[in-house]
C-alpha cells in the first residue's frame, strides 16, 4: 500500500461529495493533503472579481471548517501554483498531485506547466472530470467539429448517454501525520472592509457544499415543478439560484442532474416540464463551455468576427448611470441594484440590462461583461461571456441582432403586479401599475402623490426607447455593410 501523500489541489471543486479527483485519491491508500493556492498573476487581467473573492473566502472557510472535522487540515498557499506544489511536495514527500480540470483559457495554461514542472521531479499529475456533465471534446458534430448551435447540441448531449451518477463524500480521510505550514484566510484579505459592502451578500447567501446542497433540495422540492414559466418572473422565487455553487464547485452539474430527475419522478409527471427545462439550463452551462474551450477569445472578441465593424460608444456618464441603476428605466435600476446589493440577478432581468447597455446605451458588451466580472458571485468567464454575445447578436447562436428589448413592455410582462421593481426601486413603491414601469408618463398629480420628482428623487429616462432602437438598428446595418464589403472584395 502506497505510503507516500498525494496532494490535492482544489481549484473550482470545493466539495467533498462527487469528488473524482479526491475519491481516486483515497482509493490509493495514501494519506491526501488538501490545499488551494491563491495564484492571481495565473489568471491575468481575468483574475477574481470583488463579489467572487468573497464567496470564494466564504467556501474555503466552509470546506476549511468541514474538513477540520474529519481531522485533515485545508492547507492555504499564495503564489506560482507549479512553484508552490513544487515545494509543498518536497516538504511532504508526496509523490502525486490530483486535481480537477478546469476549462478557462489561463486555466489550462497552467494545468500544462504544472504537468511539465512537476513530472521533471519524478512526481505524478492526475487529471479528473467533475465539473461538467460531459466534455467539450466529447460532444461533436457528425462532422467532427464543436457546435455552434445550442438545440443540435443538446440533444447530442441527451444521446450520448447519461451523466455519471454523482460519487458520494468519503467519511474519512488518512491525514499526514506531521504538521504543514498554512496561510491564514484572513490574511488573504478576499473580504471587503472599508466599506464593507457585503452585508447584503450575506443576508442572500450560504456559500459552502451544505448551503449548495440545502439550495438544491429547496428547489427540486417545490420551483422546479413550475420552472418553466416561473423561471422569467423575478417577482417570484422561481429559480434555483445554484449559478454560484456551481461555479466555485460546490456541487457538481450531476449532483444536480439527478436530484432533479429522482424528484421529478415522485411528482408522477406534474414535473416533467420544469425537469427537462432545468436539464437545458444545466446543458446551457455545458455549452458556454465548449464555446469557450474551442473558441478561446470568447470573453474579449466577437464570436462572429463581422460585429467588430458596430460603432460603439464611450459614454462613461451613461455607464456608471447603468452601474449604479439611475438610468430612468424602473426594471433596468432594479436589476442593477439587485445585484450590487446580493451578487446577483435574476436571468431575465440580466438579459433586459444588457439590451439596455449594448442597443440603448451603444455601449459595448464587453463594458457590461466587465461589471458582471467584477460584482457578481457566480462570475463564470464561459457563462458571462457566452451570454454577453448572445444578447449583443454576436455570440454563437445568439438572439437576433434586431431583438431589442423594450424595458417598459419587459417589465410589465415579467413584475406584472410591480413587486420586483418596489422591492429594489423603493422611491418608485407609491406609483400604481399603470405608469410604474415609465414614470415619465404619469401626470404630475400621480408624481405628486407617490413622492416622486423626475430628475430629483428618481432620474430622468437616459434615452428614449424608440429613439435607441432606430440608432441601434442602424449600428447594425453598418455591421451588414462592412460585412458583405468584406465577402466581395
Amino acid at each position: 500500500m502506497p505510503t507516500k501523500p498525494i496532494l490535492l489541489w482544489l481549484r473550482q471543486d470545493l466539495r467533498l461529495s462527487d469528488h473524482r479527483a479526491l475519491t481516486a485519491a483515497l482509493e490509493t491508500g495514501a494519506p491526501v493533503l488538501p490545499v488551494y493556492i491563491l495564484d492571481d498573476d495565473a489568471a491575468g487581467a481575468w483574475k477574481r472579481g470583488a463579489a467572487s473573492r468573497w464567496w470564494l473566502h466564504m467556501s474555503l472557510a466552509s470546506l476549511g471548517a468541514t474538513l477540520a472535522g474529519m481531522g485533515t487540515p485545508l492547507i492555504l498557499r499564495t503564489g506560482r501554483t507549479a512553484e508552490v506544489l513544487g515545494t509543498l511536495a518536497a516538504q511532504t514527500g508526496a509523490s502525486a498531485v490530483y486535481f480537477t480540470r478546469s476549462y478557462e483559457p489561463w486555466a489550462s495554461t497552467l494545468e500544462t506547466k504544472v504537468k511539465d514542472s512537476l513530472e521533471q521531479s519524478s512526481i505524478s499529475v492526475r487529471r479528473y472530470s467533475g465539473s461538467l456533465l460531459k466534455e467539450p471534446e466529447a460532444i461533436r458534430t457528425q462532422s467532427g467539429q464543436p457546435f455552434k448551435v445550442y438545440t443540435p447540441f443538446w440533444r447530442a448531449v441527451l444521446n450520448s448517454g447519461p451523466p455519471s451518477k454523482p460519487l458520494k463524500a468519503p467519511t474519512s480521510i488518512k491525514s499526514l501525520t506531521s504538521k504543514v505550514a498554512t496561510d491564514r484566510l484572513a490574511d488573504w484579505k478576499l473580504l471587503p472592509t472599508r466599506p464593507d459592502w457585503a452585508a447584503g451578500l450575506r443576508d442572500a447567501w450560504q456559500p459552502g457544499e451544505a448551503g449548495a446542497s440545502a439550495r438544491l433540495k429547496r428547489f427540486v422540492a417545490g420551483p422546479m415543478a413550475h420552472y418553466t414559466d416561473d423561471r422569467n418572473r423575478p417577482d417570484l422565487e422561481g429559480t434555483s439560484k445554484l449559478s454560484p455553487h456551481l461555479h466555485f464547485g460546490e456541487i457538481s452539474p450531476n449532483q444536480c442532474w439527478y436530484a432533479a430527475l429522482n424528484k421529478a419522478e415522485s411528482f408522477k409527471g406534474k414535473a416533467d416540464r420544469g425537469l427537462e427545462t432545468f436539464h437545458k439550463e444545466l446543458v446551457w452551462r455545458e455549452f458556454a463551455y465548449t464555446l469557450l474551450v474551442h473558441w478561446p477569445d470568447l470573453p474579449e472578441a466577437p464570436f462572429r468576427k463581422e460585429f467588430a465593424f458596430y460603432p460603439w460608444t464611450k459614454d462613461n456618464k451613461n455607464l456608471k448611470d447603468w452601474q449604479r441603476g439611475q438610468t430612468g428605466y424602473p426594471v433596468v435600476d432594479a436589476g442593477m441594484r439587485q445585484l450590487w446589493a446580493t451578487g446577483w440577478m435574476h436571468n431575465r432581468v440580466r438579459m433586459i440590462v444588457a439590451s439596455f447597455l449594448i442597443k440603448h446605451l451603444q455601449i459595448s458588451w464587453q463594458d457590461g461583461e466587465a461589471w458582471f466580472w467584477d460584482t457578481l458571485v457566480d462570475a463564470d468567464l464561459a457563462s458571462n461571456a457566452a451570454s454577453w454575445q448572445w444578447v449583443a447578436g454576436s455570440g454563437a447562436d445568439a438572439a437576433p441582432y434586431f431583438r431589442i428589448f423594450n424595458p417598459i413592455s419587459q417589465g410589465e410582462k415579467f413584475d406584472p403586479e410591480g413587486t420586483y421593481i418596489r422591492l429594489w426601486v423603493p422611491e418608485l413603491a407609491k406609483l400604481p401599475n399603470d405608469y410604474l414601469n415609465e414614470p415619465w408618463s404619469a401626470p404630475k398629480a400621480v408624481l405628486d402623490h407617490a413622492g416622486v420628482v423626475l430628475g430629483k428623487t428618481y432620474p430622468e429616462p437616459l434615452v428614449a426607447h424608440d429613439l435607441a432602437r432606430k440608432r441601434a438598428l442602424e449600428g447594425y446595418d453598418l455591421v451588414k455593410k462592412a460585412n458583405l464589403a468584406n465577402a466581395d472584395s
